[in-house]
């Protein structure tokens, strides 16, 4: 009788429907994991963070853009290009609120010495901490002339670099895609949205 109730509610279907996103979840990020599964990705209405122990990147660029959410609405962002990234101690989390109240999806990957790998990374950030060595950097280059395949628009600000480490990296972001991502040891929790990333 208590299943009935609480499927007979709207809250017991949301919980109900909650499990078989997360298993369809974890089963496409599994393939993730193998590296078999080019992922394009954004959190939609909400910003998510990201945190690694350290980054190690090739193939840098950084320019203004803008992003969209669901409802259309344009937010500006920073948007970074990496053309191979390794990421020690990955994290991802996002907070949404849901009739049941706060639920958080934090996803970790990338320890134990064996960091994730991201192919043609780009992220559109709001914030970014860490401390950062560029290797042969160029700052106020055109955004339509840097280094990398992906380019910002002619006249706007941008910088380039060969390559970057970032130790500590803390980093709000609206959206963040690769062509493929590698997670190696991933793993996918739901949780009560009081922890997070940093």
């Amino acid at each position: 009788m208590k299943f009935r109730t609480l499927t007979g509610t709207h809250a017991g279907r949301i919980v109900l429907t909650a499990v078989p996103v997360a298993v369809v979840a974890t089963a496409l990020m599994g393939g993730v994991a193998n590296g078999a599964v080019p992922v394009s990705f954004a959190v939609s209405g909400s910003q998510f963070q990201i945190s690694a122990s350290q980054l190690d990147g090739t193939g840098f660029s950084q320019y203004a853009g803008v992003t969209n959410d669901t409802a259309g609405k344009p937010h500006q962002v920073a948007i970074a290009n990496i053309a191979s990234a390794n990421l020690a101690d990955l994290c991802q989390s996002v907070v949404t609120d849901t009739p049941l109240g706060r639920v958080g999806l934090l996803i970790t990957a990338g320890g134990g010495g064996k960091p994730a790998k991201a192919t043609d990374l780009q992220i559109g950030m709001t914030d970014l901490k860490g401390d950062s060595t560029f290797n042969n950097i160029r700052i106020g280059v055109d955004a339509s002339t840097v280094n990398t395949s992906h380019k910002g628009t002619a006249g706007d600000f941008a910088q380039d670099a060969d390559s970057l480490k970032i130790v500590g990296l803390q980093q709000t972001a609206w959206s963040t895609q690769a062509s493929v991502f590698t997670l190696t040891g991933m793993h996918l929790q739901l949780t009560d949205g009081s922890k997070g990333c940093f």
